[in-house]
């Protein structure tokens, strides 16, 4: 199976369910969270990227003080792809490092 197939509704609701606090949102997966601090919020940011660099894949990130949100979509496929949800779990591993 390919990384980059577009996920049906199913297997992008199981997904989701594995990953509290993204949700579905048009033909991505998002989420907003809250860092400590500023200086940690762009740490969480330097630890996806570095992720998303070694994954070639790359999120959306906004950047509003110290909360976050991110948004995940295979846009060469069309919508949310595996990789989109490796690529959640690896940014919730981020958060959790720096909380």
């Amino acid at each position: 199976m390919s990384n980059r197939r577009p996920l049906t509704e199913d297997e992008i609701t199981a997904g989701l369910a594995r990953l509290p606090g993204w949700q579905r949102q048009g033909p991505a997966i998002t989420r907003t969270a809250d860092a400590a601090d500023f200086p940690s919020a762009i740490r969480v940011v330097v630890a996806v990227a570095e992720a998303a660099e070694e994954m070639d894949h790359h999120p959306d990130i906004d950047i509003r003080w110290r909360t976050l949100t991110f948004a995940l979509s295979t846009h060469s496929a069309g919508g949310v792809t595996d990789l989109d949800l490796q690529l959640a779990a690896r940014i919730d591993a981020a958060f959790n490092q720096q909380t």
